[in-house]
């Protein structure tokens, strides 16, 4: 029988991942308010969820975008970037040609902050046994 991994967070990792929820959730409305207009599309809901590989993802199915709380440390650019991506996969489902192309449009310097995110690893994850 497999025994699970538990994550143990000490007070101060819980403290510090609060502190980036929160500043989260006070950057990406701001963001949605403005690129949801101009991509004429609209989230139902969003959220902000831990994820080990990946930095934003998007259920189309029911319109909701997820975001890594590691956004938090990265430029804001890099947060305007992942939410535009997310949303532009309401409009276009695989990152095809048609996709690159609403992101040149969109966000002509998009490829830079992919390259920024894509350069630094997601959080070190300490787990007890």
């Amino acid at each position: 029988m497999r025994t699970r991994r538990r994550k143990v967070l000490h007070h101060s990792d819980r403290v510090l991942q609060g502190w980036y929820r929160r500043q989260l959730k006070e950057l990406i409305p701001p963001l949605l308010e403005k690129w949801q207009p101009i991509l004429k599309v609209q989230v139902a809901d969003w959220g902000i969820k831990k994820m080990k590989t990946k930095w934003g993802a998007c259920n189309i199915d029911v319109r909701r975008i997820w975001l890594n709380p590691e956004l938090a440390k990265k430029p804001v650019q890099c947060l305007e970037y992942l939410v535009v991506h997310e949303l532009v996969h309401l409009l276009e489902r695989h990152h095809n040609d048609r996709f690159m192309a609403i992101m040149d449009k969109c966000l002509p310097q998009w490829r830079l902050y992919r390259q920024e995110l894509n350069a630094a690893l997601l959080a070190h994850e300490t787990w007890s046994y």
